[in-house]
């Protein structure tokens, strides 16, 4: 089993840092979900993270940065990394950092390939979490520049936002290969907004609980949707985060008349909804919270636990259109994909 550490222990950050710069892995918690760290700048240690979590190579990570001892500190480690830094990302980084946001930037050449993907941008975030922000500032310390981190899971399932779950997901690992700091559950608990900052303009890649109207009065220029000619960036293939029962998206009405439909038969169903229903005995009912940013904190903890209950289908309420539930709802119709 992995080492699980409490991050309140005075000696868990040291501890954590060390194995960072020894090459080896530490899940970490940010304030989206947690991560599977390794340095960014040890081709080897990343490519460890790939075949833990049996991530494609090509798929690339996001680099967490320290947020350094002054506002705007994570300016160095930034340079580390990127080049040719538009004027928009600063105002993005200043606004949003530290914090849930993403930016895809024109990589160094000489730095973090493994990483990337192979690409020649990097995808760059600077978490506000406390015990993130602890550790990556005392890997620093030991030479660490930037902590590559993808979520802390098999590639392609649920997200974790505890400690339990990362260790769930990774319990053959042994405690010599990863090094687990608990620091409690994920305050936003979805991945960061990611907006492409490498080709001149703001592009959109993946929401988070940043809206557009947010990132576009922040960098002071319209945001584009994702297109054709955007770099490869994490959590955008058309099927992730999703549990091993199968995931619909209905509305309301619909889950109603299905449940209706179906009735005793229903027993193998768990259902996720805002509207309050009617079900028959055995239906596992949850109640999706009215609030966007309350949904997103106990999305993925709910999918993995109505998923261990070994029902066969996870039915869940659409989402509203609004831009506040973006996130939520691209991480459900990818779950659902």
């Amino acid at each position: 089993m992995p080492l699980l550490l409490d991050a309140r222990d005075p000696s868990a950050i040291g501890q954590a840092a060390q194995r960072l710069a020894e090459g080896s892995l530490v899940g970490l918690p940010t304030e989206t979900v947690y991560g599977l760290g390794a340095d960014a700048d040890n081709a080897s240690a990343v490519r460890a993270i790939f075949a833990a979590k049996g991530r494609p190579a090509d798929h690339p990570l996001i680099v967490h940065l320290a947020p350094g001892d002054t506002p705007g500190g994570w300016r160095s480690a930034v340079d580390h990394y990127a080049r040719d830094i538009p004027a928009f990302a600063l105002r993005l980084m200043e606004a949003f950092w530290p914090g849930p946001l993403t930016l895809i930037l024109p990589r160094r050449p000489d730095v973090a390939a493994v990483a990337a993907g192979g690409q020649d941008s990097v995808g760059l975030r600077c978490p506000s979490h406390p015990v993130a922000q602890a550790l990556l500032r005392e890997a620093a310390q030991r030479g660490v520049r930037g902590v590559a981190a993808p979520s802390a899971n098999r590639f392609g399932r649920v997200s974790p936002t505890t400690a339990a779950h990362v260790a769930d997901e990774f319990a053959a690992l042994g405690d010599d290969a990863l090094l687990i700091l608990d620091g409690g559950a994920c305050p936003v608990g979805i991945e960061s907004t990611i907006v492409d900052a490498s080709r001149g303009h703001p592009v959109l890649m993946r929401p988070g609980m940043i809206t557009p109207e947010q990132l576009q009065a922040a960098c002071g220029q319209p945001v584009r949707p994702r297109d054709e000619a955007a770099p490869r960036a994490s959590g955008t293939l058309a099927s992730h985060y999703a549990p091993t029962a199968k995931v619909r998206l209905m509305d309301g009405k619909m889950l109603q008349t299905a449940l209706d439909v179906l009735g005793k038969d229903a027993r193998h169903i768990a259902v996720y909804a805002r509207t309050r229903l009617r079900a028959g005995p055995g239906v596992k009912l949850q109640t999706m919270p009215a609030d966007a940013a309350a949904c997103a904190h106990e999305l993925f903890a709910v999918l993995r636990e109505l998923d261990a209950t070994g029902v066969r289908l996870i039915w869940v309420e659409t989402p509203p259109p609004l831009t506040e539930w973006d996130g939520v709802r691209d991480r459900l119709s990818r779950a659902a994909a």
